[in-house]
């Protein structure tokens, strides 16, 4: 059996016993600036781009004489050896590495990266970018010709003015390498602001940085009503929070909206457990949205997108969701539950939690009509302590309606 050499080219070009394995290829596969080093070579070259037919060069080569593949890098690392992997078996892949691009940039920048969090847009659409690019303190960016640095700078300005986070707007940087190894290499270092106004070359690597967070210490689940900022008892109790939690049974990733979303502690939950999740809190009064914005600011929780508006006006304007929660609906309840079950895919819940009578008889039947499969629980809790001195307190019996598409 013959061997497919997947060689990673470094910032310094091939090594000897690269050159040495590719001289024992019949074919040679890579991009224009790859195949530049090993035009001397008796090998046949050909571009991988396009993959398909590329790829069936490369098999067919095979059969008779070793292969090489050019890459960039560790391309075991985000890169064409998943592909490679696949399509002939490891049995047939021999590997040779170089360092990988976000071992290069890291360097340049002397930034430890055992502690990045890594996030490739290449060719990806994205629905909120600052809920992937504030997750952590560090982020490393794989970018591409429409999500590029610049792009997503603005995009991360644009949020951390909406919900008014002038601190961590200020702190945040931007660490941007072009070109890597090439004569052309330019590292840029700064402010959002200042990357915002940046032309950068298309071949880059884009690094975010921002301080830590005194939530990062607070558990992930379990926050309680004190914790979270809200008005006049306009929150969703610990103990149903819990149960709306269960009955939503959250993605790891999607969208979740939160209707009525008041302090926002639902959103907050499922922000936290979830931070590939995308939450869109929705309530009209202004009250609400600025708790709703300093509970993301206090919690960290950058992948909750909040919205002032009556529901039925915004919630066309959203992306179609996978969860859907109903804490509040202005008296809109039935218009509300029409529009999100509409746009809820195969598999898709809501939950609607109800304490008044009429609620509690509206909700199920809208859900029904609608399609969904409804199941209801009904709670009534009461909160005492050790020892029992006096009577403990009873909270409104609620009604949890879960909807299943």
């Amino acid at each position: 059996m013959y061997s497919l050499m997947l060689i990673g080219v470094g910032c310094h070009g091939l090594t000897a016993q690269q050159t040495a394995m590719l001289a024992r290829c019949e074919l040679i596969v890579g991009d224009y600036r790859h195949l530049a080093l090993v035009q001397e070579m008796a090998a046949k070259q050909l571009p991988i781009s396009p993959l398909t037919p590329a790829l069936a060069s490369i098999r067919e080569a095979l059969a008779s004489r070793d292969v090489g593949v050019l890459a960039s890098g560790d391309p075991l690392f985000y890169g064409i050896g998943r592909k490679l992997l696949k399509e002939f078996g490891a049995e047939q892949l021999v590997v040779l590495p170089a360092l990988s691009t976000m071992q290069e940039a890291c360097a340049r920048f002397t930034l430890p990266w055992d502690d990045m969090k890594m996030v490739s847009l290449h060719g990806r659409k994205i629905l909120h970018a600052p809920g992937l690019l504030l997750d952590s303190e560090k982020t490393f960016v794989f970018t591409d010709r429409h999500n590029t640095p610049a792009a997503l700078t603005r995009q991360l300005i644009e949020y951390l003015e909406l919900i008014e986070d002038e601190p961590l707007l200020a702190q945040c940087r931007v660490h941007v390498a072009e070109n890597l190894g090439a004569t052309d290499e330019r590292l840029f270092s700064g402010t959002l602001a200042e990357a915002a106004r940046q032309d950068f070359a298309e071949l880059n690597v884009l690094i975010v940085t921002r301080p830590p967070l005194a939530a990062e210490g607070i558990p992930v689940f379990g926050l309680t009503e004190e914790e979270i900022a809200h008005s006049r008892g306009l929150i969703t109790k610990d103990e149903v929070r819990v149960l709306t939690l269960h009955g939503l049974r959250l993605p790891s990733t999607g969208v979740l909206w939160d209707i009525g979303a008041g302090s926002g502690s639902v959103s907050v939950a499922a922000a936290r457990l979830h931070p590939g999740l995308t939450v869109f809190a929705v309530d009209q009064h202004p009250e609400a949205f600025a708790n709703v914005k300093n509970n993301i600011r206090q919690f960290g929780c950058y992948n909750i997108i909040p919205i002032q508006g009556e529901a039925t006006e915004v919630l066309n304007s959203l992306p179609a969701p996978d969860r859907v929660f109903v804490g509040g609906s202005g008296g809109k309840l039935s218009e509300i539950i029409g529009r999100a079950a509409d746009r809820l895919p195969s598999g898709g819940r809501m939950v609607v939690n109800g304490v008044i009578g009429a609620t509690v008889a509206e909700a199920p039947q809208c859900m029904a009509m609608h399609g969904l499969q409804v199941d209801l629980t009904r709670v009534q809790i009461e909160r005492t302590t050790f020892p029992e001195t006096e009577s403990g307190k009873v909270l409104n019996p609620i009604t949890v309606m879960t909807g299943r598409k």
